[in-house]
This record gives C-alpha cells, structure tokens and sequence, in this order.
C-alpha cells in the first residue's frame, strides 16, 4: 500500500473520493495545512506527498525519510525547497493545465466584481444602505466591453480568456518574454500595455527573476483609472505601493486571490479598501480541478510505484 498524504483541507465529497482510492493501493491521509501535530505524526510513514499551498521546506523534507515524491496539486513549485529535494533525490513534478479553466473563469469573475463594486455593493444592500448610495457612485462603474485589457504572460489561462474577453468586446493584449505567433491577443511592449491598459491581469510564475515584477515605479506608469487584477502570486506586485496608488485614486480597483503573505494579515491596508475584491488563493478551487488534478496524482503514484518515467516531472 502507497502512503500518500494530501497536505490541504478536503471537503466530504473529496474525502471519500479519496477514500474509494484504497482499492488500488493508495492509502491517502488528510491533513489540513495548520495542523502541526497531524503533520508531524503522519510524515515518517509519508512516500508520496500531494502538496497545495503549505510551504515544503527543508525540515518537512527531513522528517519524512520515506519519502519520494511531492506531487504539486496545481502549477507553481515556488512553494517547494527544490534544492532540498533534488539533494535528497525526491522527485517534484507539477499538473499543468488542470486548474486554467477554473483560474480562467475567477479571473473574469473579479474583473467583473471590480467594475461593478459587486462585493461593496453587496454589503451595501444587506445593510440597507443599497438605495440610498453616494451620488458619484456612477463614476465609479464601468463596463468590460470596449475597454483594453492587458494580460502580463501568455500561458495557459490568458490563452483561455482572451478570446472570452474579445467575445465580451473588450481589446485583450499580452506582454510575454517573446512575442507568440499563435497567441489569441496582440502583443505590446510592456510600457505601452502598461500605459494603454484599461485592466492589467498577471500571469506569471513566481521566480526570483518575477519577484516584485510589479514594482512601484510599475504601478506608477499604469493608465491613470486602471484596474489590477492578479490571481498568478501576490509575490508579484509591491502591495504598498498598490495600496498607496488606491488611496491617491491612480488606480480605480483591484480584484486579488493572491499575497505576498498568506494568510493575508488583519491590518493589511488593502482589508479596508472598498474598490479591492480579495479572496483567499482559491481561484483554482472546483471539483473539475480536483477531479482532473486527481488523476494526474494518482497515475504519478501509480508511475512512481512501477519504476515509470513521472508526468510533469520539474525535479
């Protein structure tokens, strides 16, 4: 029997979706991240460790000596001590693809809550306050259509919205590294989509080279009313400096899912900002996910136990 340990919290459904796996021989244990003492007492037996968001550091490393794998539910490894595992020989492999969609489809959902104060105006009516509003509220609405929207990388996910935003009327661009002949936007510099863009949506990994890519002399030269939106890292951007660029009313709103810390901290200012829709890293949150997440999990497993060339292997 293959011990797998899902390190992240599992509702019913999925827990015994990975119940039924025991008939295959993959024992999975649950452990929610935060639970120490759960964490602790199931590592030493763990081989294959299926990893979401809780950092795998160098001493979780150590206190699993039977370990092989960390498979990462998702697409970024920048969660992972590569270093370590590659001294140890554990593999690290990654699932791209299974969550674009579900990232794809959050990403429009908080473009669209930010234009139309969907989360503000919500609070507003359950307080009773929803018709009697300030007068210049309308000057702070807008529509998705005919406005640009940059995409800052064009992978997987950008690749699914931008013909999405096109079919909406919007004009989407992208900035990558290289300019794609087969991506579905315009490609700009990245000074001009930063000028130019009515929305700016990240779509970068986290790496040292990214890290703060969206510095304060960044968000300083963005359009004038713009909005940001980052479901990638919330290493990406100087949230300071996002913060300040809200208060002075540079930017007109932000639509988050990610933070540099995590979780976000009860004083941060963007908390008390009423044009930031925030929430807690969950984008890539849906049963399809998990559903199409599983099987590459549970054929790397499968894989791993029969001596097989892994899928998506980055170590």
């Amino acid at each position: 029997m293959q011990r797998v340990l899902f390190h992240h919290e599992a509702s019913p459904g999925l827990r015994a979706r990975l119940a039924a796996l025991a008939p295959r021989g993959i024992e999975v244990v649950v452990v929610p991240a935060g639970d120490r003492a759960g964490l602790e007492a199931v590592l030493p037996e763990t081989e294959v460790l299926w990893h979401v968001l809780e950092p795998v550091t160098a001493a979780l490393l150590e206190a699993a000596p039977r370990l092989r794998l960390v498979q990462k539910i998702g697409v970024g490894v920048n969660t992972i001590d590569l270093e370590a595992c590659r001294a140890r020989g554990i593999a690290v492999c990654n699932m791209p693809g299974t969550n674009s969609r579900a990232v794809a489809e959050a990403t429009l959902a908080l473009l669209l809550a930010v234009l139309r104060r969907i989360a503000w105006l919500d609070r507003e009516t359950r307080a009773g306050r929803g018709w009697t509003l300030p007068e210049d509220l309308a000057d702070r609405l807008g529509e998705l259509g005919g406005r640009r929207v940059g995409l800052v990388g064009m992978g997987a996910v950008p690749r699914l919205l931008a013909p999405v935003l096109a079919a909406l009327g919007a004009e989407p661009v992208y900035w990558s590294r290289r300019e794609l002949p087969d991506a579905p936007a315009r490609f700009l510099p990245l000074e001009e989509l930063l000028a130019t863009s009515d929305v700016v949506s990240l779509h970068l990994p986290l790496t040292p080279e990214t890290a703060g890519f969206l510095s304060a002399e960044r968000i300083a030269r963005m359009k004038r009313g713009a909005v940001l939106i980052n479901t990638a890292r919330g290493g990406l951007v100087d949230e300071a400096a996002l913060s300040a660029a809200l208060e002075s009313g540079h930017l007109l709103g932000a639509g988050l899912d990610v933070f540099a810390r995590e979780p976000l901290p009860a004083d941060h200012p963007l908390l008390a900002r009423p044009e930031v829709v925030l929430t807690p890293h969950l984008a890539w949150l849906t049963p399809e996910t998990l559903e199409r997440s599983l099987a590459v999990a549970v054929e790397n497993c499968r894989r791993l136990a029969a001596g097989r060339e892994l899928l998506h292997r980055v170590v």
